[in-house]
């Protein structure tokens, strides 16, 4: 991308998909995490599936749009040492996705088709909190590599800019 409004609009899209993968996140290991252990064979499927399922749907597609995102900014900024925050974005989407492919969906599965044997609903629910609890992880460090890139270009700038010019609140311009 060779237009700066561009390159920012990506920057600023691949840093609002991986605020909601950081909010999901950690809404699900700080609200719905703690209450697993009041979950049955009863109660669970209302609690769990549709809510899953209805997330699966759209961050398959929102995870599509952050790799390519992701790869966007990399090529617009691999003359600077800012092409590694989209590389880590993409690195932590990539190793998400695989995450979830191959341990996530199987556990998705399996408690979607109706787990009745209380012991197996803890078997699953332990390993599918233990395993969202490392995608949450990968989803943290896609935050904060989006961060770091903002917070680098926004010191890069005021670091370039003449002492006089530099921001100062504090200080009462007068015309």
């Amino acid at each position: 991308m060779k237009s700066p409004v561009l390159s920012t609009l990506n920057a600023c899209l691949l840093f609002l998909c991986a605020s909601m993968y950081l909010g999901t996140g950690w809404s699900l290991v700080l609200f719905s995490f703690p209450i697993a252990p009041q979950l049955t064979v009863d109660n669970y499927f209302l609690q769990f599936v549709p809510q899953v399922s209805a997330a699966t749907r759209f961050f398959t597609w929102m995870t599509l749009v952050m790799g390519v995102s992701s790869a966007a900014l990399f090529i617009s900024e691999r003359r600077s040492r800012l092409r590694a925050y989209p590389a880590l974005v993409f690195l932590a989407v990539v190793a998400a996705t695989l995450l979830t492919r191959i341990f996530i969906f199987p556990y998705n599965a399996e408690m979607a088709s109706g787990i009745r044997d209380p012991q197996r609903l803890g078997e699953v629910l332990a390993a599918w909190m233990a395993t969202n609890r490392v995608r949450v992880g990968l989803w943290t460090v896609q935050w904060l590599s989006m961060m770091g890139y903002f917070a680098h270009k926004l010191l890069r700038g005021h670091a370039s800019l003449p002492k006089k010019a530099a921001f100062r609140p504090w200080v009462e311009v007068r015309p």
